[in-house]
């Protein structure tokens, strides 16, 4: 088998190691679950503040449980919503993120060649709900999830910071929000073809109480340092104004990123090659500042260690008109597929050793710690009390983490 453009990720963006060929996958289904029961606390006078604080918690994470659907509905958008108009920016990006989930899967299923998505259909009774997709054991991917979903809830201060990626110790009340978006990990079983994240989503929030408005711009009084909001106009060129009922404040986010456990260079060319063309057909700034973001972004901290290769990622993105904004999403959204399939069908049927997939096992290690401890969807999902199957869809079927490795 050649090798000389075989490059392990350890010799460049990670410590070296070296992997052995006695080394053998562990299942991640394998690991024992744990019980944790629910604490007790008295209603004493000592701990009534205590009792409050954990019963107004768990209200702030005001997501409704799910419930399972047999069909797919037109839209998860509330009636409201829906009849509001079908032009809305709510509207669209729901269709344009289904749309994307069918034709993502359907190039999948067509490159696996063996399996086939299991899909479920969920809705809240209040509005909302989501399409879960998940191919397990194919012929290519071991785990493949695509995932889209449109949610309503109200989110506490700590799951909006985890929203925003906001450390700012500033206190506020619950904060209602609307989320939709698509989501994906694709993980192959060829330790030489790459796994591929990507998500794309579009997120509104609510005023919080107490909110001004200063030059057109949200100031915080009791609120997010850095939250930002669309620009309306105001009387006098100092107006303050409280926003009891005030716009929507809004943004889009997401990005696709790829993680190799061993560097072929053409591989990497050819992806950020497509990355960078949907980038600059609408701003030749958009890559290079997306790409640092991306690459700023997927560090393991406590490793020192870069997740992968890189790609794009934005977040927090309100600074340009919502259309072009929502047509940028989709050009995105639309390059997935030629920027992963043609590296899919050089490497799927590499020949491979158990020292090659030994080491696949504990790169999938690292990217399991990245999404647990850092990743901020999967940390807004898990604070909102959102559907954790769809949230956990990221983990891969088997990892391994050795000691001192």
């Amino acid at each position: 088998m050649e090798t000389t453009n075989i490059l392990s990720t350890s010799t460049t963006l990670f410590p070296t190691h070296t992997a052995t060929s006695s080394y053998s996958s562990t299942s991640l289904s394998s690991i024992p679950k744990v019980r944790i029961s629910r604490q007790r606390i008295r209603t004493t006078n000592s701990n009534n503040r205590n009792l409050l604080r954990v019963q107004s918690r768990s209200a702030a994470m005001a997501i409704e449980k799910e419930r399972p659907e047999s069909e797919r509905p037109d839209t998860f958008l509330r009636d409201a919503d829906e009849a509001a108009s079908a032009k809305s920016i709510r509207s669209r990006f729901e269709k344009m993120i289904r749309e994307a989930q069918d034709s993502i899967c359907q190039a999948i299923e067509r490159a696996d060649g063996v399996g086939k998505f299991k899909e479920d259909v969920w809705s809240r009774p209040g509005g909302g709900g989501g399409i879960s997709r998940v191919l397990q054991d194919g012929g290519v991917w071991e785990k493949a999830g695509v995932n889209v979903s449109v949610v309503y809830g109200t989110m506490p201060p700590e799951a909006y910071r985890a929203a925003k990626g906001d450390n700012s110790a500033t206190k506020a009340g619950p904060v209602p929000f609307f989320a939709a978006g698509i989501s994906s990990v694709l993980h192959p079983k060829n330790p030489f073809a790459p796994t591929l994240h990507f998500n794309y989503r579009y997120f509104e929030t609510d005023a919080p109480k107490g909110i001004i408005v200063l030059n057109g711009l949200v100031s915080h009084l009791i609120g997010f340092p850095h939250i930002r909001t669309r620009r309306f106009q105001t009387k006098g060129k100092n107006a303050l104004r409280d926003l009891d009922g005030a716009p929507r404040q809004w943004w889009f986010g997401g990005g696709t990123d790829l993680t190799p456990a061993y560097i072929f260079e053409e591989d990497v060319k050819h992806f950020h090659t497509v990355q960078k063309k949907a980038c600059d057909k609408f701003d030749p700034e958009f890559y290079p500042k997306f790409k640092k973001w991306c690459d700023d972004y997927f560090v393991i901290k406590h490793r020192d260690e870069r997740r992968g290769l890189g790609g794009i990622f934005f977040d927090d993105l309100n600074g340009y008109d919502q259309e072009m904004l929502l047509s940028f999403a989709t050009e995105c959204a639309s390059s997935v597929i030629p920027a992963y399939i043609p590296i899919i069908e050089r490497r799927k049927d590499m020949p491979f050793t158990d020292q090659h997939k030994a080491w696949q096992q504990l790169r999938r290690g690292r990217y399991i710690e990245f999404n647990l401890v850092y990743d901020r969807g999967t940390t807004f999902g898990l604070k909102t009390g959102g559907r954790i199957e769809s949230i956990l869809v990221s983990l891969p079927l088997t990892a391994r983490w050795e000691y001192d490795h």
